[in-house]
């Protein structure tokens, strides 16, 4: 599991990925590149609505082509295929069954699966395919119970090439046109600093990081706490709620996949908690955001 989490961060790779939920499949192609300066990468989605990430280090800019919008922002745990574990994951164990069951060959590389079957019905169950060389991530099953939710897998990937820098770079054509450029900024509070808080956390999940942030299109800044139990991750974002704006729908949403919504409303203040965990989680953790004196 060591090796799984740090490979991502250690090692050069380029390959084509896709992402399979719900019928729905899409495509996208990463390209990795770990020196003394640290790490650069980039993501481009290659179906559905073009957009293309470039991140160095910590720092990330999103390029959307059709609405010639560039949104920065500052990576604090965001996950991206194959990098899905967070560097601290010493609690995994007491929330799931840690076991490896086979291996298998995929995209032309020998994989050990690890095989994590949660202790409750609080969390999704995982599968993963590693390579047996890199520690790489080459596929990810997420399962709830027989049924898989969502799949990550490479169709092909190249590890320990030589990558040139301008590979990571915005090419010419972008580089050209018109853009606006919104920069959405983190603000790291302190532990109990927001009036928001959350009591009775489902068990085995912590609290990761409090924030203020400016989000897409929000006219205020947002309160966002996140919680992890050390695999999977939640987000609660709280704003409030703006007068003469269409009133919030409360309610359980499902998006693709893993990812499930729930909304309700605590005063004049719209709760949006955000995972990938089941409805009964999502639920039971947005119900317990409290406001405190």
């Amino acid at each position: 599991m060591k090796k799984m989490a740090d490979a991502p961060r250690q090692h050069n790779y380029s390959g084509t990925f896709v992402y399979f939920a719900d019928g729905h499949m899409e495509t996208s192609r990463i390209i990795h590149k770990t020196d003394q300066a640290g790490e650069r990468e980039k993501i481009e989605a290659l179906d559905g609505v073009p957009r293309i990430v470039f991140r160095n280090n910590d720092e990330m800019k999103c390029y959307l082509p059709d609405s010639k919008n560039i949104y920065t922002e500052k990576r604090w745990f965001r996950k991206f295929f194959p990098n899905l574990l967070p560097q601290s994951f010493d609690s995994i164990d007491d929330n799931y069954y840690v076991k490896e069951t086979k291996r298998e060959r995929i995209s032309d590389n020998e994989s050990q699966v690890l095989s994590l079957t949660p202790r409750d019905s609080l969390r999704y169950g995982h599968q993963f395919w590693i390579d047996t060389k890199s520690g790489l991530l080459l596929k990810v099953a997420v399962m709830d119970g027989n049924k898989t939710v969502e799949q990550f897998a490479f169709v092909q990937l190249e590890v320990d090439g030589e990558i040139h820098s301008d590979l990571l770079k915005p090419d010419q054509s972008i580089l050209t046109q018109e853009w606006k450029v919104t920069d959405l900024v983190t603000s790291i509070l302190k532990e109990g600093e927001l009036k928001w808080q959350v009591k009775n956390l489902p068990t085995g999940f912590k609290k990761l990081v409090e924030m203020k942030r400016n989000l897409t299109e929000k006219p205020t800044l947002v309160d966002h706490i996140a919680l992890s139990d050390g695999l999977a991750t939640v987000s609660i974002f709280i704003e409030p709620i703006i007068r003469d704006a269409s009133a919030p729908v409360p309610g359980v949403f499902t998006s693709r996949g893993a990812i499930n919504i729930y909304v309700r409303t605590l005063g004049d203040n719209k709760i949006t908690t955000v995972g990938e965990v089941p409805v009964e989680t999502i639920k039971l953790i947005g119900d317990s955001v409290f406001r405190q004196d």
